[in-house]
């Protein structure tokens, strides 16, 4: 892997995190169509720039992480929600963790899971009309659980993390913008948790050399990912789910035609 591919990459992750798209899956896909090598190092490196995209979160809302109004009391709430919402992505992970990597290589499923997600999103707005829930404080517990427990739907590499996580907030009754940040704010003990366990994993890869591609990754997806969840908001804040959906439908459908014709491997 190069700086450009680096940057590439880095890019896709940072644009992709947090819109309810897939980032896994087009990273897989980029990697694929710019002819990187699948090694130990590309993996790692598909994982760790997360960490970029991480940080874009607790930036964006650091008052939130850290001085939340209403003090300790609702930091500590805060914080317990998203260890609650994060113990279903953690137990699975933890058991499937081969499985899920197996899958990380497939382009096929990306398709598939881009394209029938893409359906899901065209009715979402729809399905969920009437939100009672527009504060973080809202929350139950049983809430973000359950929502955790749709989050871990995105292990299947092109459903996203974001919309599946989403879809479960609006389906709890939250308002699409607060299902969109509280899908944010649990990327960051998920991604976390899931960034630090495959570079203990996989710390022997890392050498003096790559090492500056892993640094640089992660702060074009820092900055790229800062900007996509200000664009996301905004968006959200006047628009539904249905450009996001008509997109995936398309790259899913054009990404079967590259495996079919032969230019994209499964």
């Amino acid at each position: 892997m190069g700086i450009l591919e680096a940057i590439l990459i880095a890019i896709v992750e940072g644009l992709t995190e947090f819109l309810p798209i897939s980032s896994t899956g087009h990273m897989i896909i980029t990697e694929k169509l710019l002819g990187v090598p699948e090694d130990e190092f590309t993996k790692l490196f598909t994982v760790g720039i997360q960490l970029g995209a991480i940080l874009a979160v607790v930036v964006l809302y650091w008052k939130k992480f850290f001085f939340p109004p209403g003090g300790n009391a609702n930091r500590i709430r805060f914080y317990s929600k998203l260890v609650v919402a994060v113990v279903p992505a953690l137990g699975i992970g933890f058991f499937a963790a081969e499985k899920i990597d197996a899958l990380l290589e497939s382009s096929l499923t990306v398709a598939i899971s881009l394209i029938i997600g893409g359906i899901v999103l065209l009715f979402i707005d729809n399905l969920f009309k009437t939100p009672q829930i527009h504060q973080e404080e809202g929350i139950s517990y049983k809430s973000a659980f359950l929502i955790g427990l749709w989050q871990c739907m995105a292990m299947i590499p092109g459903v996203s993390r974001s919309a599946s996580s989403i879809i479960g907030g609006m389906q709890q009754k939250l308002d699409r913008k607060l299902a969109a940040e509280f899908s944010f704010f649990l990327a960051v003990p998920t991604m976390a948790a899931a960034t630090g366990y495959k570079l203990l994993k996989s710390a022997s890869v890392i050498t003096p050399a790559n090492f500056q591609l892993f640094a640089l990754g992660n702060l074009v997806a820092f900055v790229v990912a800062i900007l996509a969840i200000q664009f996301f908001i905004r968006f959200l804040q006047h628009n539904g789910f249905k450009l996001f959906a008509y997109y995936r439908i398309i790259i899913g459908a054009l990404l079967l035609v590259l495996i079919q014709s032969g230019t994209l491997s499964r």
